[in-house]
């Protein structure tokens, strides 16, 4: 029988930097996930890129993952917001001297540099691929049974494992959900003009169209949201076909486009867990909580529980507390409640106004304003959050040690 401070079942972005944040401050974790390491390292497993914010990259750097990726990334020096390809859209500039606005990251860069920033602490174990049989969670603790007959136990049990949880469904969990009948096209191209560290988000009547800048200056990651109806059609055109409805959408301004990389499509919903705790129990990341990607903020939001999680557990054991105490846990719920329920509102709205084919011209008939013009509150107030100014930050999103 093994046992560590807390079992930790999901070994994604969030799973494997919570075990991280918390070796750096003495506590053990074990990591169980079913998938083969070596699969999800492929481009064809999750061609997606992230835009790492500017209070996660601090908590990255803290916990000795962002020296890693130093260089890595493409940082966005600006975003531009419009109605289509109409002139009069907004802009968004950080401050001079400040901080980018973002940090684009290939997920595949990211999970890579995780595992590896894991495999060398001291006090984390990856179990993986591996797969619980059976969890229990009672007043003496949670105990892990594993389909090879091991067991693992721990005074409290995380539930990283994504959109469709077990763990959260097992707790009983009641989940708001519903989807959007819109599809995600993500794929990488290559254009002739560099991008000037600029990122854009388009909107069309047909949904929400990104072009995000990577590295070298001449790529960037495409995020095209279309109807679910068209997602097949598009999703099997030719290369040459695609990159260049890919480029008509962009409206020429990076010159000419190829694809640079393969491409997948997601189905987009909205999730959101009534509670993050229960006996035993915390959920973090997509376990808790998914939203529409139209504003970057997903595995942002993910990387904050993993912060405020690890908070209060390292302020826990430095007390001598329960780790699975109820009390210690309501911290972290109430902490996180608020924030992530604020952000999947804000989305969702969003996404309901402006993401779904014909609501951009009606929302300008009922308004008086233009999708974008609506949108620069909210997106200034997410971007805000998104660089530490607001809100009860724990310290490692502050680049602070707890």
């Amino acid at each position: 029988m093994e046992r560590a401070d807390v079992i930790i079942l999901g070994g994604g972005l969030v799973g494997l930097t919570l075990a991280i944040a918390l070796d750096r401050h003495g506590l053990s974790s074990i990591v169980i996930d079913p998938v083969d390491p070596e699969k999800v390292l492929t481009p064809q497993y999750d061609g997606r890129a992230t835009a790492v914010s500017s209070s996660s990259w601090r908590m990255l750097v803290a916990i000795g993952v962002g020296e890693r990726l130093e260089g890595q990334g493409c940082p966005i020096r600006s975003i531009r917001v419009s109605d289509g390809l109409e002139p009069g859209g907004l802009q968004f500039d950080p401050p001079d001297g400040d901080d980018p606005l973002g940090i684009m990251f290939e997920n595949r860069l990211l999970r890579a540099t995780l595992r590896d920033v894991a495999k060398s602490c001291e006090h984390v174990t990856m179990l993986m691929p591996a797969s619980a049989a059976e969890v229990v969670r009672d007043g003496n603790g949670v105990r892990v049974a594993l389909k090879d007959s091991s067991l693992v136990t721990a005074p409290v049990l995380i539930g990283a494992e994504g959109r469709n949880s077990p763990t959260r469904e097992a707790a009983h969990i009641p989940v708001a959900r519903w989807n959007y009948d819109h599809a995600a096209l993500v794929c990488t191209v290559e254009h002739e003009r560099h991008h000037d560290h600029v990122a854009y988000e388009i909107f069309y009547p047909t949904g929400p169209f990104a072009i995000l800048p990577m590295l070298p200056g001449t790529r960037s990651a495409i995020v095209w949201s279309v109807p679910a109806e068209d997602s097949t059609a598009i999703l099997g055109l030719p290369d040459r076909a695609l990159a260049h409805e890919i480029e008509k959408r962009m409206g020429g301004f990076l010159g000419s486009v190829q694809m640079g990389g393969p491409r997948s499509f997601y189905r987009l919903g909205f999730h959101h867990a009534a509670k993050l705790t229960a006996q035993r129990l915390a959920l973090v990341g997509d376990a808790g909580h998914g939203i529409h990607p139209i504003a970057g903020q997903g595995l942002n939001l993910g990387f904050r529980d993993a912060a405020a999680l690890a908070q209060v557990l390292v302020e826990g054991a430095r007390l001598g507390m329960d780790l699975g105490d109820a009390q210690l846990l309501s911290r972290y719920e109430r902490w996180r409640s608020l924030d992530t329920f604020m952000v999947a509102a804000a989305t969702d709205g969003l996404t309901r106004l402006y993401g779904i084919p014909g609501r951009t011209a009606s929302a300008i008939r009922r308004f008086g304003m233009s999708a974008v013009q609506r949108l620069g509150p909210l997106k200034s107030s997410l971007m805000a959050e998104a660089r530490g100014e607001s809100g009860d930050l724990p310290l490692l999103l502050r680049g602070l040690t707890i």
